[in-house]
């Protein structure tokens, strides 16, 4: 093992601190990594200040992870020292189940080992996540992340990223499609961009009417302000797939109004129990309300590719490590456009 610099939590109300935690040395399968950002998710606060009840101390977040190569073990052969690279939420899964054999590791029948809060399929040990200098990672839950991507900005593609493109390309999102997002933040910026390159038309649904402006300059065709009665009315059946990425509890039947026969709500940001809402709604148009979570390895490289394709990474703010208490303040307000990335050359 070896001891290594990191900022993590040890009570639900200990806030971040510098602590020191220990990485395993190589297995034949490992690629050690030296992290140069990392993006800061909601899940990250969540579980450091145990909101869903079943966190580890101490306790390391972090899984949107970028970096570069520093020694691989003797059986890796995809990746060598000097590779840009990144790791999201999943670093191991049982690997035999039909979730992952079909590319959905995210999906493990047996469950997945997180980047953090979790352990280690083969010794016990708890996972760190990476608010720390480095991170040891089996060859295959590791991304290449492609050369023309700014590493900092594309931090976030790790949990926002994924979290966005793997409904919309499940649902087969594309030309034709009328495509709504639902919340401008963290997931919803990815979610616009995603859907116009996609080649969706795509319309900003928020609350607020000040982030038309910005929802335009991300690509969004259209918007919406849901708190505008008149205008959701004329926009009853409009919508062929929702893309719900709202982070708090909220009734969802105002936006199913909106979806067209054979529509589907997709949540994405909301972990919580839903607000009940009439079955006629869904019954009334071959209507579904629907879920999903991060995507597979493969799936998200394949995102990688096609933002190093298209150009696209996330609208970021740098921080260092110690503005990270400060930071989680801000992003409960959802002060910040619209995520906050920690360079950890501040460490």
């Amino acid at each position: 093992m070896t001891a290594t610099a990191a900022w993590g939590a040890t009570a639900p109300d200990s806030g971040l601190n510098l602590l020191s935690i220990d990485r395993r040395d190589l297995r034949d399968e490992d690629v050690a990594i030296d992290i140069a950002y990392c993006g800061v998710c909601h899940s990250d606060l969540h579980v450091a200040r145990n909101d869903w009840g079943r966190s580890s101390y101490p306790f390391v977040p972090g899984h949107e992870i970028v970096g570069t190569v520093r020694d691989v073990g003797k059986g890796v052969t995809r990746f060598k020292v000097g590779d840009r690279v990144a790791i999201g939420t999943v670093v191991d899964s049982c690997r035999t189940c039909d979730a992952c054999e079909d590319g959905e590791e995210n999906y493990c029948r047996e469950g997945v080992t997180g980047t953090y809060n979790s352990k280690d399929r083969i010794d016990g040990s708890p996972t760190y996540g990476g608010y720390c200098a480095s991170i040891v990672v089996a060859e295959p839950y590791v991304l290449r992340l492609p050369d023309s991507l700014d590493m900092a900005a594309a931090a976030p593609l790790l949990c926002a990223g994924i979290t966005t493109w793997s409904p919309l390309k499940n649902w087969n999102v594309g030309p034709g499609s009328k495509v709504g997002v639902v919340g401008l933040g963290g997931l919803g910026h990815m979610g616009v961009k995603f859907a116009k390159a996609l080649g969706a038309e795509v319309t900003m649904i928020t609350t607020s009417p000040a982030k038309g402006d910005d929802a335009k300059k991300l690509g969004a065709d259209h918007v919406l302000v849901s708190t505008d009665k008149a205008a959701m009315k004329a926009a009853t059946r409009s919508f062929d797939f929702l893309l719900d990425t709202i982070p708090v509890q909220h009734d969802v039947t105002p936006y199913l109004f909106l979806l067209d026969r054979k529509g589907v709500l997709c949540l994405v940001g909301m972990i919580d129990m839903v607000p009940g809402f009439h079955s006629g709604l869904l019954l009334g148009g071959q209507k579904a309300v629907a879920g999903s979570g991060v995507g597979g390895i493969a799936q998200t490289q394949e995102m990688l590719d096609f933002c190093a394709e298209k150009g696209i990474v996330s609208e970021i703010e740098m921080i260092r490590i110690d503005e990270i208490n400060h930071a989680y303040e801000r992003m409960e307000k959802a002060d910040v456009k619209y995520r906050f990335v920690i360079d950890m050359a501040t460490l």
